[in-house]
């Protein structure tokens, strides 16, 4: 599996979490369908979920005009997705999960949401807050 690929699916399943309550595990086991769990969906997945309120004040701290709980949660998730890669992953350089980010909201959001998301990752990169 691509890091993309275990991307989107992390989306999947953060969003069963959210919207189900499942616990990771099993929303893992449900979206990938029988298929192997590769462990970057799950540490992904895990991350997220373990760092939530971490990532969340950090989301709140570079929105403008907005409120996180007003965000569409397609957004949201793709946003704390990325937040987690930036601020616990060291492996993985900033532009990559930028444009990656920016990729799936395309894919995932509405026409608005690549910009959205462009805009609060940039925001935060420029205030330092993913400084090495």
């Amino acid at each position: 599996m691509k890091r993309r690929t275990a991307r989107e699916k992390a989306l999947q399943a953060l969003f069963q979490i959210d919207f189900n309550e499942v616990m990771p595990d099993e929303a893992i086991t449900n979206i990938l369908e029988g298929q192997e769990i590769h462990p970057y969906l799950k540490q992904l997945v895990h991350g997220v979920e373990e760092n939530k309120e971490d990532i969340d004040e950090l989301i709140r701290q570079h929105l403008e005009n907005w409120k996180i709980e007003r965000l569409a949660k397609v957004d949201l998730t793709i946003l704390r997705i990325a937040v987690f890669e930036l601020q616990f992953l060291n492996d993985i350089p900033k532009n990559v999960v930028l444009n990656e980010a920016i990729e799936i909201a395309k894919r995932f959001g509405d026409e608005q949401s690549s910009k959205f998301i462009n805009g609060v990752l940039s925001k935060m990169n420029v205030s330092g807050s993913f400084d090495d």
